[in-house]
């Protein structure tokens, strides 16, 4: 094991940290690194980069805090490349170590970082699930200085001995917060024993709770410390709305949501839900698409790619779509079903209202409901404002832009898709896990609804108190 004898923890005293500067020419990049930077029309660093960048070269570790969309990626993207430039890697042995929580996140670093890592002459492998892994083996026995992985998959290859880790000198955690919350601790402390000790590490995260804490304590020396930007219930730029809703009407507003001028991501908390909201969606009209853990990783980043060039207008997904994403220009999130965490909620607003771009988070609530996400709002940090609204109302497209769908199905008829009882949320309502429920009907949906929420708030709270 190479954990390292690290006495200096960020509540030591701290090394000042190097200035922020004002451009990508003050700081020691190398040319080829600056000239694709120009090429791609990436002139002025954001303020995450300023202060980053400057100290990551220099080669000390870093540690971001805070919400994601304010270009961290090249924050630590470009030092990991520049200091890793000249080297080259033999088989199966890479230079430095990104690792993330998602399919989707990786893949979005990957390509980020991909024209950088081609004007330095460095080779990159994506490492993730979904793929085959025997093309990833061949990939890290042909030589990749630079791996971007998923601690599971990672951990797949490390146990084929078809990767090791004993030469990376830079390592990389990205969205720690979520990697700790889907269970991925114990891959990634076994990749971080792994990598020799007197190495770089940089860590960026929502939060610092327990885990992540770890983390930064046994791992981290005498980091950096910077903001990476505000959490999702601080940004200025973005609105927050509830929208009270009639239980029958619940299926008309999200689809006349759906079918606005401009594009919308949807948040259910089932891939049940997901999949039956979009079956009815593009029975109306509506060209929405489907994302979640049950598709193959091909189908994902098609899906993906056709959200962001506008073929799909309504993107409908689980939480897998709640954390790393960025998709440029995206001014609304609706959260179908109400979120059951506040760490939820700030996740999936933050798909919205990034790199000082504005945006308007709505959710959908019943009667019901509407204590419980009043409380849940509070203790996310949000302020928001809540309607009554109904479908067809000029207050629900003024909010939203809604309107009525076109009607003609993409797929098929427009009978065959909508549930026969039209109370039931799209979700078998109650658990915020990426899976399949059953459903049920009348009050009792709504007082179970309600009464879970609460429970899972409780949770939250014993979580967060631990």
């Amino acid at each position: 094991m190479n954990r390292p004898d690290r006495p200096g923890t960020p509540h030591d005293d701290p090394t000042p940290a190097l200035p922020a500067v004002t451009s990508f020419a003050d700081l020691d990049l190398p040319a080829e690194v600056l000239s694709a930077l120009a090429e791609h029309g990436v002139r002025d660093p954001f303020p995450i980069q300023a202060a980053t960048l400057p100290n990551a070269l220099a080669g000390r570790d870093v540690l971001g805090r805070g919400r994601t969309g304010s270009g961290k990626t090249l924050a630590f993207g470009l030092p990991l490349l520049a200091r890793t430039a000249g080297r080259r890697a033999t088989a199966k042995q890479p230079l430095a170590l990104v690792l993330v929580p998602t399919r989707e996140l990786a893949q979005q670093v990957t390509e980020a970082l991909t024209p950088y890592a081609d004007a330095l002459q460095l080779r990159m492998a994506t490492v993730v699930g979904g793929i085959s892994i025997g093309r990833q083996i061949a990939a890290l026995r042909d030589g990749a200085e630079v791996v971007v992985a998923t601690p599971g998959r990672l951990h797949d290859l490390i146990e084929r001995k078809a990767c090791r880790l004993d030469r990376v000198r830079i390592t990389v955690l990205d969205e720690a917060d979520q990697m700790c919350d889907m269970g991925f601790l114990p891959q990634v402390t076994e990749a971080l024993d792994q990598v020799p000790g007197d190495g770089q590490r940089m860590l960026f995260s929502a939060t610092l709770d327990r885990d992540v804490d770890h983390l930064v304590s046994s791992y981290l020396h005498d980091p950096t410390v910077h903001e990476v930007d505000p959490s999702a219930g601080a940004v200025t730029t973005m609105d927050h709305h509830v929208l009270i809703v009639h239980g029958p009407d619940r299926y008309a507003v999200t689809t006349e949501i759906a079918a606005r001028d401009g594009r919308v991501l949807l948040f259910l908390d089932t891939k049940h839900g997901v999949d039956q909201l979009t079956r009815h969606l593009r029975a109306h009209g509506v060209h929405a698409a489907a994302l979640h853990s049950g598709k193959s990783q091909p189908q994902r980043t098609k899906t993906l790619a056709q959200f962001k060039n506008g073929q799909i207008t309504a993107l409908v997904a689980t939480n897998v779509a709640a954390r790393g994403l960025h998709i440029d220009d995206l001014d609304l999130v609706v959260n179908v079903d109400p979120p059951a965490d506040p760490k939820d909620y700030l996740h999936r607003a933050g798909r919205t209202a990034r790199a000082g771009e504005s945006g308007r988070v709505v959710t959908l609530v019943l009667s019901g409901q509407r204590r419980d996400m009043s409380t849940l709002l509070t203790e996310a940090g949000v302020r928001s404002k809540t309607t009554k609204v109904r479908s067809g109302e000029a207050e629900l497209s003024r909010l939203t832009g809604a309107r009525a769908p076109s009607g003609t199905p993409l797929d098929g008829p427009a009978d065959a898709s909508r549930p026969k009882n039209t109370n039931a949320p799209f979700r078998g309502l109650g658990t915020s896990k990426d899976t399949t429920r059953g459903t049920t009907g009348g009050k009792s949906r709504k007082s179970s609804e309600a009464r879970k929420l609460a429970e899972a708030r409780r949770a939250a709270q014993v979580r967060r108190g631990r």
